[in-house]
């Protein structure tokens, strides 16, 4: 199991369970390169986002970390190297997050609304995801966005 975002793995200095001598994480990471993401509710609603593609292990382990503002149209999308469970907490993140775990079908498998800032409360997948998407908080319920929802971008895996 792996914890990222905010992650578990950064508070105890490991990477795949080979301890790691990494900088601390003490500000924002500059803005990741971007693609758009649409997520298509059932009743046939779609929902435009410009994400940022969090594809490394330290850009993923970084995440939202200390930055004060995301705007409702932007995220940040995780890119496993492989489907996982995946497990969040907000540790720095300074404002709530929607955490969106993503199947290898790219359907939503699983919802974690309103995050906690600077929580540590472990935020869980249930199950195997393929990518996980963080949005401002409370953007998913505002748009009616739910599990089993498409998700489509040129940066999924197909």
């Amino acid at each position: 199991m792996r914890v990222l975002c905010c992650a578990l793995v950064a508070a105890l200095g490991m990477s795949a369970g080979v301890a790691k001598a990494e900088e601390p994480i003490t500000q924002a990471q500059a803005r990741l390169p971007t693609a758009p993401l649409t997520i298509t509710t059932r009743d046939g609603q779609k929902h435009e986002f410009t994400v940022e593609l969090a594809k490394t292990y330290r850009q993923q382990e970084v995440g939202e970390m200390f930055r004060k503002h995301l705007p409702e149209n932007e995220g940040m999308l995780f890119m496993w190297a492989t489907p996982q469970v995946s497990d969040m907490w907000m540790r720095n993140t300074l404002v709530p997050l929607d955490i969106v775990f993503i199947d290898s079908t790219n359907h939503i498998h699983a919802i974690a609304e309103n995050a906690v800032p600077l929580s540590e409360a472990i935020l869980r997948s249930d199950g195997v995801v393929a990518n996980t998407l963080e949005l401002a908080g409370g953007v998913t319920a505002k748009l009616g966005i739910r599990v089993g929802d498409a998700v489509t971008s040129s940066a999924l895996k197909h």
